[in-house]
């Protein structure tokens, strides 16, 4: 499906005095001028962003009870558990808390529902299992905001709950003990931007000043804190949460951590995920290499054994867990592929013939812990909210369901609306999840459906390339693109820039790269300047390459190849399209139809970023 291009038009006045002002590039200038950068000040603290810049673990709401909670159950010698989730966000959260509480001596172990089982949360049954084991206080990591019942249970079996979570809050709070959260009703934190990890490392800080009865910390302690910076980094990017405020903070020096002060568990991930071998690590390491094999044990239901992976001390055991994860993205890669091939032929039925405002999609082999990445992927490639169904083989059981959306449609409301028609469901405007009994798929997709059209109406449904700028291969110098690095950390609200240019030639056929050829790997050539492209998920478009004879106009990423030692530019290609005709003027000529200028710069999937300075890490805990 053909995107629209839109193209930024950053202020040129105000580019060229932050130029200036600040004495950056001026390609810099320009990107932080689209950003709503003006003033030098501002574009020291994005540029050079300092660890000591992260607030205070006492101003997060809820922390100081919680911490305070926690010190006197260490101190009684109390069994204490930490509930975490099945995401990397969740498991990054449940290493923070069971490392730290572990380095104070406490009696700790750690529970991590099982996805295809238990589901998103706290369940009563599991709170019961953990009394009944001896447990006394349980701690939540990434969870627990909205769990009513469950809190009220726990109060029932004797156990001292804390929350911490960053998700949406129900109608009221739960009846916990301590609850920390960012945008705690009655309080004014000035950053509700943090996930779950982050919030568990505020409190895993404010516990250890507790235990080191000073706000600077042992040394034992401070060596943790700073791998857990780099454990807050891993879940921030995984949680594609705004990489602004303290969360650019983190990632930024969290990144550098994950090497300078490695864990065992994380030294073998890299391995396994051939990235240990690259100079430093960035943002796409994260999003592309280490959180999808963690992400994957919780896809096929198995957490726990991630979770074990970031908390053992153990290299043999590392070793082991990081190659049973990598088998374990595997499969998942296998059965999503299958998945959305199924998936693909069955959205066609329903979009034949007349408009469809959305997709509710729904088979016996699917498998419930991959839906939520090929809904994902429905979404993005019709513009419709999409809903995917893994239905119970035998029919006895109601189905796991998730969605995605499309801009402009909260899906989470949509649920809510249809609720009559569910089991249970909850999550987020972008994402969320249902459980539904077969007989009410029919009535669901029809009011899911109509609410879709009463909300999104007769918009253009058409996906967009929001571009930064437009620029010839000849800029894209090592220079050039190495000042572009200096926005880094880049994903979600600050996007790595996207360039686009016109005149462009493949200089020789397209080939297909990665498992099962996902991916397209092409040379291409304009004014006698050749570049190597990369286009990832865009194996299945090789023909569409092919039967294009002439001129192209690329929207595209530019990024620094780094491999055995050579570093150099290449692109990863966003869109293109057919070009009738040489642009006008020159080779980097705006492309047809990229009207619409941006107000501000979009999302990006996926963060790059390279690591910070190690002195800077050091000294946040010792000042």
């Amino acid at each position: 499906m053909a995107k629209r291009w839109r193209i930024a038009t950053p202020d040129p006045d105000r580019a060229e005095a932050l130029q200036r002002s600040a004495g950056v590039p001026p390609i810099v200038a320009r990107l932080l001028v689209a950003r709503g950068i003006y003033s030098p000040d501002e574009a020291q603290q994005f540029l050079d962003p300092k660890l000591s810049g992260l607030r205070d673990p006492e101003e997060l709401p809820g922390v100081t009870a919680a911490a305070d909670l926690l010190h006197r159950a260490i101190t009684d010698k109390q069994p204490i558990v930490v509930y975490g989730d099945y995401d990397a966000d969740g498991m990054t959260s449940t290493a923070i808390m069971v490392r730290c509480l572990r380095l104070t001596g406490a009696p700790v172990s750690f529970y991590v529902p099982h996805r295809l089982e238990e589901g998103y949360g706290m369940n009563v049954e599991a709170l019961q299992r953990l009394a009944a084991d001896g447990a006394k206080v349980v701690v939540t990591v990434d969870n627990g905001i909205a769990s009513l019942v469950e809190a009220d249970a726990a109060r029932e079996l004797g156990l001292t709950l804390i929350v911490t979570d960053h998700h949406q809050m129900a109608d009221r709070l739960p009846d916990a003990a301590a609850i920390v959260h960012p945008a705690l009703p009655g309080h004014d934190y000035p950053f509700a931007g943090l996930c779950g990890a982050a919030v568990a490392f505020k409190l895993a800080w404010a516990v250890c000043q507790r235990v080191s009865d000073a706000k600077r910390v042992s040394e034992p302690m401070r060596r943790f804190l700073l791998q857990a910076v780099g454990l807050a980094a891993i879940g921030t990017v995984a949680d594609v949460v705004p990489l602004v405020d303290e969360n650019r903070i983190l990632v930024r020096y969290g990144l550098g951590a994950l090497r300078q002060h490695q864990l065992p568990g994380i030294a073998e991930l890299e391995r396994v995920a051939k990235s240990a071998d690259k100079p430093a690590l960035g943002g796409e390491d994260i999003g592309f290499s280490l959180a999808p094999r963690l992400n994957a044990a919780g896809r096929m239901g198995q957490a726990d054994l991630a979770v074990e992976l970031l908390t053992t001390d153990s290299k043999e055991r590392a070793h082991e867990l990081a190659d049973y994860l990598d088998e374990l993205n595997q499969t998942r890669q296998s059965l999503e592929r299958s998945v959305l091939l199924s998936a693909r032929k069955q959205a066609k039925k329903y979009l034949t013939g007349k408009s469809t405002p959305a997709l509710v999609l729904a088979d016996r082999d699917w498998h419930p812990g991959i839906i939520g990445i090929v809904a994902g992927k429905l979404a993005e490639q019709y513009c419709l909210p999409v809903v995917m169904i893994a239905l119970d083989k035998l029919g006895t059981k109601p189905g796991i369901g998730s969605g995605r959306t499309a801009p402009g449609f909260n899906l989470g409301e949509a649920f809510a609306a249809c609720r009559q028609h569910l089991a249970s469901c909850g999550g987020h405007a972008a994402a969320a999840g249902l459980k539904i009994e077969e007989q009410n798929l029919d009535a669901f997709r029809i009011d899911f459906c109509a609410h879709a059209e009463a909300q999104l109406g007769g918009a253009e449904r058409v996906g967009e390339v929001l571009i930064d700028a437009e620029a010839p291969l000849s800029a894209l110098t090592h220079q050039t693109v190495s000042q572009i690095e200096q926005l880094a950390p880049f994903g979600q609200g600050n996007a790595r820039p996207t360039l686009c240019t016109s005149d462009v030639r493949l200089a020789g056929p397209p080939r297909r790269m990665g498992g099962a050829g996902r991916h397209l790997s092409l040379e291409l050539e304009q004014a006698g300047v050749k570049l190597r492209a990369v286009a990832f998920g865009a194996g299945d478009r090789e023909e569409e390459l092919l039967r294009i004879d002439g001129l192209l106009s690329i929207a595209f990423r530019p990024v620094i190849n780094t491999f055995r030692g050579w570093a150099k530019v290449e692109m990863h290609l966003e869109d293109w399209r057919a070009q009738e005709t040489p642009a006008a003027g020159s080779p980097n000529a705006e492309p047809p139809n990229a009207a619409m200028p941006a107000a501000e710069m979009p999302a990006a999937e996926m963060p790059a970023t390279e690591a910070g300075d190690s002195q800077t890490q050091d000294s946040f805990l010792s000042s």
